[in-house]
């Protein structure tokens, strides 16, 4: 493979070939009969070479011709469909560069505890009250699990997570377990820890915390990283295959109603993965589904098992993801400095932990980069992302540089000196965008205002010539791509503070970041991120032109329609 500006240079070359864009009609139209026509004003191919069009045609699944109305219409014939756009805007389809759409699914059925403009929750009492109506409305058994997901410390009036104490007051019958925000910490009650035997006794494990209360061992119920492993365990057991299974098409429907065609879940385990082949087997999905399976647990030989594969029904195995840390809005993202502030009861050093030891993360990358498998590694914190630096450059070191494109994952705390490393050794960091709005307040406690003002860095990423994506993180975030358009081009807080202004995105790269950068990314920048000849027809329909909107506005563009391989897969009403 070439590298990116070497891949870039030659595409650009190809796609001035007047045989493949804007003359396409003419070697097409005595064989090919479109499916559908676009026809419009607003039509944003985010491809370069092709600036200025009027036209779109489709044939099954592929965008067959581009170009003015007159020629393109040529290619029209009684079946096909014309799309006359009007004052509406057809974008390329979304690709969603970090998401677990496997976990949408889960939370559905679960109680939503969010802050707004998620969800209802503003105090504990909110929390109590919520799981209370709902093991009342659902008459939930004594001894059965209740979860819930979406709760936020940073958020909540009392600034502290519930504990077990809070929960208690919620029921004592039922084992209640609550998925932090980040979902990397969980709160859980006395019937919780009693079913999976955590007691005053129980060491915390490797990579995790269990938090006691105030001068004892005593669990309080609030759990950090790995000690949620338990209750995760729970919640997959809870869960039946039929179950899951159906919510894996609620959660593809969810994502295509936002314009998403490529969506991905990442950290698969092997159970969930099993699962998603047997589905896509039995009913294709309307959108691709992508899989990184999760590999911190998995040893040499399980790890080498592990490959790229394509599998019917629009599924496919696209590599490994680890994990180095945890969450900055959880205050468990690990740093090469101290936490400005950091959680109750840390100590002024405090720069959290990883969750993986360095010679652990190094023989992995290093395997998966030789074996041409593409990794993913979760690194929030400057300090996970040096280590993630040190095992990509000692898996490199002495080789012709591959064309591996190893991504950072979320990238929070990415420094200036980093970011020099990180072209140097090609790595795509794909950024959590979506953080100054949703914790950008939070963030300049606990890093003070220089470091939080430097999250996601993507003006600074761009004008390095670094490839990059943004993403959700969905659940954490629900899938809604125009808002994480709007926070990556305004970096405005809650309290309309604006986090970096520096910082700050053009449109074009925003959208950029999440179309033909994301489909790089995933190693199908030929095939899939911009409206070209030749390429999948993953086209979305927007309210708006997000262009040429006034930025505030970006927010409100609604997805009017998404078609995945040249079908609609979802029409807004």
């Amino acid at each position: 493979r070439f590298g990116f500006l070497r891949r870039q240079e030659l595409s650009m070359r190809l796609l001035s070939l007047p045989a493949l864009c804007l003359l396409a009609t003419t070697t097409v139209a005595d064989e090919t009969t479109a499916d559908l026509i676009f026809t419009g004003a607003n039509i944003v191919t985010v491809d370069a070479d092709l600036p200025s069009v009027q036209a779109v045609a489709v044939t099954g699944a592929t965008i067959v011709a581009v170009g003015s109305e007159p020629d393109i219409m040529k290619l029209g014939g009684n079946e096909t469909r014309v799309v006359e756009l009007g004052d509406n805007t057809l974008v390329p389809g979304f690709i969603d560069a970090h998401g677990h759409m496997t976990g949408v699914g889960d939370y559905l059925k679960m109680v939503n505890l969010s802050s707004p403009p998620v969800g209802p929750v503003e105090e504990i009492n909110d929390v109590v009250g919520l799981l209370r109506e709902h093991i009342g409305n659902a008459s939930v058994p004594a001894g059965e699990w209740v979860f819930g997901y979406g709760y936020d410390d940073s958020l909540i009036a009392e600034g502290r997570h519930p504990d077990r104490d809070d929960l208690d007051r919620a029921s004592k019958k039922h084992p209640i377990a609550l998925i932090h925000v980040s979902g990397h910490l969980a709160a859980v009650n006395s019937a919780a820890l009693a079913t999976v035997n955590i007691t005053a006794d129980s060491k915390d494990p490797a990579g995790g915390v269990i938090r006691r209360r105030p001068g004892t061992s005593e669990p309080n119920g609030v759990m950090e990283e790995s000690a949620i492993y338990p209750f995760r365990a729970a919640m997959a057991k809870y869960n039946t295959p039929a179950n899951r299974k159906a919510a894996f098409r609620e959660s593809v429907r969810l994502h295509a109603s936002h314009g998403i065609t490529t969506v991905q879940d990442g950290g698969t385990d092997l159970r969930t993965l099993g699962l998603l082949r047997e589905a896509a087997a039995e009913q294709p999905f309307p959108i691709d589904v992508v899989a990184f399976v999760f590999g911190n647990r998995l040893d040499r030989a399980a790890l080498d098992k592990v490959s790229a594969t394509d599998y019917p029904g629009g599924f496919r195995v696209g590599g490994v993801k680890l994990m180095l840390d945890g969450s900055p809005q959880g205050r468990t993202a690990y740093l090469s400095r101290p936490y400005t502030e950091g959680p109750p009861g840390a100590d002024k050093d405090y720069r959290a932990y990883p969750v993986m030891e360095q010679e652990e993360y190094d023989w992995r990358v290093a395997r998966l980069i030789e074996r041409g498998v593409p990794v993913l590694t979760h690194a929030n914190g400057d300090g996970a992302i040096d280590m993630m630096i040190e095992g990509v450059a000692k898996a490199l070191d002495g080789r012709d540089m591959p064309d591996h494109r190893t991504v950072i994952i979320h990238a929070q705390l990415m420094r200036e000196d980093q970011l020099h490393q990180v072209k140097k050794l090609g790595m795509v960091p794909s950024y959590y965008a979506a953080h100054p709005f949703f914790w950008g307040d939070w963030h300049r406690r606990s890093f003070g205002d220089d470091r939080a003002s430097f999250i996601s860095p993507v003006a600074r990423t761009a004008e390095l010539g670094i490839p990059f994506t943004v993403h959700n993180d969905a659940p954490v975030i629900p899938p809604d791509v125009m808002r994480l358009l709007w926070i990556t081009v305004n970096r405005e807080t809650r309290a309309g503070h604006i986090l970096g202004p520096d910082q700050r995105a053009t449109p074009m790269q925003a959208l950029y970041a999440v179309t033909q950068g994301a489909a790089y990314q995933y190693f199908r920048e030929d095939s899939k991120g911009s409206i070209t000849p030749g390429k999948q027809a993953d086209l979305v329909i927007l309210g708006g032109n997000p262009l040429t909107v006034e930025p505030d506005a970006i927010k409100d563009i609604p997805v009017v329609e998404t078609f995945a391989r040249g079908q609609s897969v979802y029409r807004r009403h």
